[in-house]
Protein backbone atom coordinates (compact mmCIF):
# COMPACT_ATOMS: atom_id res chain seq x y z
CA UNK A 1 0.00 0.00 0.00
CA UNK A 2 2.65 2.72 0.50
CA UNK A 3 4.45 1.77 -2.68
CA UNK A 4 1.24 2.03 -4.33
CA UNK A 5 1.20 5.87 -2.37
CA UNK A 6 4.27 6.70 -3.39
CA UNK A 7 3.80 5.43 -7.01
CA UNK A 8 0.50 7.32 -7.01
CA UNK A 9 2.06 10.49 -5.75
CA UNK A 10 5.16 10.41 -8.23
CA UNK A 11 2.59 10.55 -11.28
CA UNK A 12 0.42 13.33 -10.26
CA UNK A 13 3.42 15.35 -9.30
CA UNK A 14 5.47 14.66 -13.03
CA UNK A 15 1.62 15.30 -14.65
CA UNK A 16 1.14 18.61 -13.36
CA UNK A 17 4.58 19.72 -13.52
CA UNK A 18 4.36 19.00 -17.52
CA UNK A 19 1.25 21.46 -17.87
CA UNK A 20 3.01 24.87 -16.62
CA UNK A 21 4.34 27.23 -18.86
CA UNK A 22 7.08 28.59 -18.89
CA UNK A 23 7.12 32.31 -19.27
CA UNK A 24 10.27 34.83 -20.51
CA UNK A 25 10.13 38.29 -21.97
CA UNK A 26 12.89 39.34 -24.75
CA UNK A 27 14.04 42.92 -26.12
CA UNK A 28 15.62 42.50 -29.46
CA UNK A 29 13.79 40.63 -32.28
CA UNK A 30 13.67 41.10 -36.23
CA UNK A 31 12.42 44.09 -38.63
CA UNK A 32 11.89 43.84 -42.03
CA UNK A 33 10.16 43.59 -44.56
CA UNK A 34 8.64 39.86 -45.40
CA UNK A 35 6.83 39.81 -48.36
CA UNK A 36 5.98 42.27 -51.36
CA UNK A 37 3.31 40.91 -53.46
CA UNK A 38 2.86 43.30 -56.59
CA UNK A 39 -0.45 43.16 -59.30
CA UNK A 40 -1.75 45.34 -61.75
CA UNK A 41 -3.90 47.41 -59.27
CA UNK A 42 -1.45 47.44 -56.14
CA UNK A 43 1.40 46.67 -54.37
CA UNK A 44 1.15 45.26 -51.11
CA UNK A 45 4.72 45.51 -48.62
CA UNK A 46 4.53 42.72 -45.55
CA UNK A 47 6.80 44.19 -42.38
CA UNK A 48 7.21 42.38 -39.14
CA UNK A 49 8.05 43.72 -36.00
CA UNK A 50 9.98 42.46 -32.37
CA UNK A 51 9.62 38.85 -34.56
CA UNK A 52 11.74 35.82 -34.05
CA UNK A 53 13.73 34.35 -37.07
CA UNK A 54 12.54 31.09 -37.02
CA UNK A 55 8.83 31.98 -37.41
CA UNK A 56 9.25 35.44 -39.18
CA UNK A 57 8.37 34.18 -43.11
CA UNK A 58 5.71 31.55 -41.92
CA UNK A 59 3.60 34.40 -39.65
CA UNK A 60 4.04 37.88 -42.29
CA UNK A 61 2.37 35.24 -44.72
CA UNK A 62 -0.15 34.09 -42.54
CA UNK A 63 -0.44 37.89 -41.99
CA UNK A 64 -0.91 38.59 -45.72
CA UNK A 65 -3.49 35.79 -45.72
CA UNK A 66 -5.91 37.40 -43.29
CA UNK A 67 -5.45 40.76 -44.89
CA UNK A 68 -6.37 39.34 -48.31
CA UNK A 69 -9.53 37.89 -46.36
CA UNK A 70 -10.34 41.44 -45.20
CA UNK A 71 -9.91 39.69 -41.62
CA UNK A 72 -7.49 42.82 -40.21
CA UNK A 73 -8.28 46.11 -39.48
CA UNK A 74 -5.18 48.94 -38.79
CA UNK A 75 -5.13 49.27 -34.20
CA UNK A 76 -5.96 45.75 -33.74
CA UNK A 77 -4.93 43.18 -31.73
CA UNK A 78 -4.36 40.29 -34.07
CA UNK A 79 -3.58 36.37 -33.33
CA UNK A 80 -2.11 34.52 -35.70
CA UNK A 81 -1.57 30.80 -36.05
CA UNK A 82 1.31 29.27 -37.17
CA UNK A 83 3.07 26.13 -37.85
CA UNK A 84 5.35 26.28 -34.74
CA UNK A 85 4.13 28.78 -32.82
CA UNK A 86 0.61 30.99 -31.84
CA UNK A 87 1.79 35.07 -32.22
CA UNK A 88 -0.26 37.86 -30.61
CA UNK A 89 0.53 41.34 -31.87
CA UNK A 90 -0.68 44.58 -33.15
CA UNK A 91 -1.99 45.58 -36.61
CA UNK A 92 -1.35 48.74 -38.52
CA UNK A 93 -2.39 49.13 -42.10
CA UNK A 94 -1.55 52.19 -44.12
CA UNK A 95 -2.27 53.47 -47.92
CA UNK A 96 -0.63 55.94 -50.13
CA UNK A 97 -1.77 55.49 -53.43
CA UNK A 98 -1.76 51.85 -54.95
CA UNK A 99 1.07 50.67 -52.13
CA UNK A 100 -0.09 49.33 -49.23
CA UNK A 101 1.88 48.70 -46.13
CA UNK A 102 0.81 45.80 -43.59
CA UNK A 103 2.95 46.01 -40.17
CA UNK A 104 2.03 43.98 -37.60
CA UNK A 105 4.02 43.90 -34.41
CA UNK A 106 4.52 41.05 -31.97
CA UNK A 107 3.43 41.07 -28.42
CA UNK A 108 3.23 37.47 -27.54
CA UNK A 109 4.60 34.36 -28.65
CA UNK A 110 2.84 31.28 -27.49
CA UNK A 111 5.70 28.45 -28.88
CA UNK A 112 4.34 24.53 -29.58
CA UNK A 113 6.96 23.23 -26.64
CA UNK A 114 4.60 25.46 -24.25
CA UNK A 115 7.40 27.93 -24.00
CA UNK A 116 5.35 31.68 -23.54
CA UNK A 117 7.76 34.95 -24.67
CA UNK A 118 6.34 38.26 -23.95
CA UNK A 119 8.19 41.11 -25.48
CA UNK A 120 9.39 43.74 -23.49
CA UNK A 121 8.58 46.74 -25.18
CA UNK A 122 4.87 45.54 -25.35
CA UNK A 123 4.07 44.33 -21.53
Amino acid sequence: MFKLLILFSLISVSAVSQETNLVSTYKNGQNGMELIISSKKQTVIVSTFNSKMSIKEDIAQKVYNLYKENKLKTGETVCVNGNEAKVTGDCFITKKGDLIAVNFYYNKIEWSSGLVELHKDRL
